[in-house]
């Protein structure tokens, strides 16, 4: 019977784990508490007078094992605080710029929507028995659309709409069993069981006058769920319609499909207007000032959650479309109109970095007007003069920053975390290209050792992405930082195999059916490109990765044994066990040419449990319990796989995480184990 060892984690110290002798240095180590302690900068909001920005500020308490929350309130010239709302997330100024809403635990113990105004005042605008957010202002300032996770049978009289909600809950909170009974997919997603209750779209006063009404009555989800990007909602400029985006008629564990509908807000009990018909995914509505478009972004491929986000318009008075991108061999993540409604900026991901571009809507090219780093949540000024932006590097988490609309005079706004890491000199990724299968240029991130010495050699890890259609930019993770693999005297070595996104459409295709094939080769030569810089020791080589990554770590566990060790989180290990216990069917149906019982070959080729009499490479495999994507079976399947086979193996589980490891303790065990297994293997 396997002995289980249970950890009580008390704050692992920074020295903790000793780097390698060789590796002594006399810059301080940048370690996971390090990590953990910096503050998290996300969700700006410029105010429509340019003079204030409203952000969510995330700090981790590491004894505590906990996160808070709170909305930061600066002056934009100078940087001074004017407001700390603690609790709050979800900052959205109103249009004329008088009060800010956002989203806190109300009266009733659920996310309420509260408003304050420029004398402080608080008040609860709106609460729901089932909770309310996600909210968004009308343009005349007059109503506030939100979500809410309600039963679908309540929807009908307005009155009636909460006590029923109220009333159902109890209900359910009285039921002594655990059992669940389903009756179809999808009824499970990420870390969540799929209960009888649908998210609806909700307007109501914004003065919280009147009760909510609700838009989007029936059993599907507005908006769907998504893994980010655009608002899936937005008022028109005269505040009369709304656009909102939802799957119809469709099983979402095997559709990606979802659509476009309007609803014309001023007549009551009206029905709401499908807008689009394509196979694939279109979301993120976005009208233009004039009022003029309706755009939105669209994927051409139904069935396929990693095709190419194209920006469509819509004219609103004629029905013609154009799609703006249509000749950009790149995927839209966001976009903003220019207050005059003559141009975008656009934001995507290219070159394994995201750059913001300048696209008039007369046509010609895009012009490059924001590079360097990762950038995003772009907003412009009211005059169309100024932009303010987010941006983070391999270096640096998110802060924010303004520039000039043609990207020139970039200033910063926020420093939240310059004090705290100035001490650890954190060194730059470094992009290099090798020639990957076939000769294809394949790019790289090279991050060295913050005390990083000429003539020394290091030891090199070597990560591989998840997705597999994602990418390593140079961007700041808390998941996967390069930065503190770094500090502990490793070269780390990130590539963009086939599959990685921000390198043209082909590319990110040319994983598809072939999960082990070209990539791996890309890999591989990967592999050998890093074995001859001269600072890296290639007889101390290691590798990691999640997910996909996670997969290709047991992929490499079967086909080479050029690694001294191993991590694997979360990673696929029997492709035909997987399908039947993951949750979003399209994913594996497509990326490996349907299901188990119609391509067996194809499953049986690409899964690495065919492999296993291969396997003698030291692994440590990593899992968390309440992973529903690929569920916590393929780590067992693995350990027990490695143990059997007499390969040196450890299993970190974590009952309470799911497909990323995100409590604070947890994440600084899960740092500190990793580390210490490569080191075991490299000394």
């Amino acid at each position: 019977m396997l002995n289980v060892r249970r950890h009580v984690i008390l704050v692992l110290v920074a020295t903790a784990i000793a780097a390698p002798a060789s590796l002594a240095q006399t810059t301080p180590r940048f370690t996971v508490e390090h990590m953990l302690a910096l503050k998290r900068l996300s969700d700006p909001q410029w105010s429509p007078d340019g003079t204030r920005v409203a952000f969510v500020q995330t700090e981790v308490n590491l004894d505590a094992n906990t996160r808070s929350n709170e909305v930061v309130v600066l002056r934009v010239g100078d940087s001074v605080v004017l407001r700390r709302l603690e609790g709050a997330t979800r900052p959205r100024w109103s249009p004329d710029g008088r009060h800010l809403a956002f989203t806190r635990t109300g009266g009733n113990g659920e996310p309420a929507i509260w408003v304050t105004d420029l004398d402080r005042s608080l008040r609860e605008v709106v609460a729901f028995p089932t909770g309310a957010g996600s909210h968004i202002w009308s343009p005349d300032g007059k109503w506030m659309a939100f979500v809410s996770e309600v039963f679908p049978e309540c929807a009908g009289d307005v009155l009636g709409d909460a006590a029923c909600n109220d009333t159902l809950l109890k209900k359910r909170a009285a039921v002594k069993t655990k059992a669940r009974l389903i009756d179809g997919l999808l009824f499970r997603h990420w870390v969540s069981w799929r209960e009888d209750r649908y998210s609806h779209l909700f307007v109501a006063p914004a003065d919280g006058s009147a009760p909510p009404r609700d838009l989007t009555p029936g059993s599907s989800d507005v908006p769907p769920f998504s893994l980010g990007g655009p608002e899936d909602y937005a008022f028109a400029p005269d505040s009369k319609e709304i656009a909102f985006v939802r799957k119809t008629g469709k099983v979402e564990a095997i559709s990606t499909n979802s659509d476009m509908f309007t609803l014309d807000l001023t007549t009551p009990k009206a029905a709401a207007r499908q807008v689009t018909t394509n196979g694939g995914a279109d979301g993120g509505p976005q009208y233009s000032p004039d009022g003029k478009y309706l755009s939105w972004r669209m994927q051409e491929r139904a069935g396929f959650e990693s095709d190419r986000w194209q920006l469509v318009l819509h004219d609103r008075q004629t029905g013609n479309r154009t799609v703006v991108t249509r000749d950009l061999d790149r995927s839209v993540d966001g976009w903003v109109f220019t207050p005059d409604s003559k141009a975008l900026y656009l934001t995507m991901e290219d070159n394994a970095s995201s750059k913001v571009y300048r696209q008039a809507l007369s046509g010609g090219a895009p012009a490059l007007v924001l590079g360097g780093g990762s950038t995003g949540d772009v907003q412009i000024s009211a005059d169309g003069r100024t932009l303010l932006f987010t941006r983070a590097s391999l270096t640096a988490p998110p802060e924010i920053y303004k520039a000039n609309a043609d990207g020139t005079g970039v200033a910063a706004v926020t420093g939240l975390n310059a004090t705290l890491l100035q001490p650890f000199t954190l060194r730059p990724g470094e992009s290099v290209t090798y020639a990957g299968a076939g000769g294809t240029p394949v790019q790289a991130w090279i991050v060295k050792p913050n005390g990083f010495q000429e003539g020394r050699r290091y030891p090199l890890l070597y990560l591989v992405h998840g997705g597999p259609q994602g990418a390593w930019t140079d961007a700041w993770t808390y998941r996967w930082n390069a930065q503190v693999f770094a500090s502990a005297g490793f070269v780390v070595f990130m590539p963009n195999p086939r599959g990685s996104t921000g390198f043209g459409q082909q590319f990110t295709d040319e994983i598809s059916r072939d999960w082990g094939g070209r990539v791996y080769e890309d890999l591989m030569k990967g592999l050998d490109y890093a074995e001859k810089l001269p600072y890296v020791d290639a007889s101390k080589k290691v590798a990691a990765g999640a997910s996909y990554g996670g997969y290709m770590m047991n992929w490499f566990l079967g086909h080479t044994n050029r690694f001294k060790a191993i991590v694997s989180h979360a990673g696929v290990f029997n492709l035909t066990s997987m399908y039947g216990v993951t949750e979003e069917l399209w994913f594996p149906e497509w990326d490996l040419g349907g299901t188990p019982w119609d391509n067996r070959e194809g499953y049986e080729t690409w899964s690495p449990h065919m492999y296993a009499e291969n396997f003698r490479t030291p692994t440590l495999v990593t899992h968390g319990e309440l992973d529903f994507r690929v569920p916590v079976g393929e780590g067992f399947q693995l350990f027990t796989t490695l143990q059997r086979q007499g390969v040196p193996s450890r299993l970190l589980y974590f009952p309470d995480e799911g497909h990323w490891i995100n409590r604070p303790q947890n994440s600084a065990l899960w740092y500190n184990t990793f580390l210490e297994w490569m080191e075991r293997w490299i000394k």
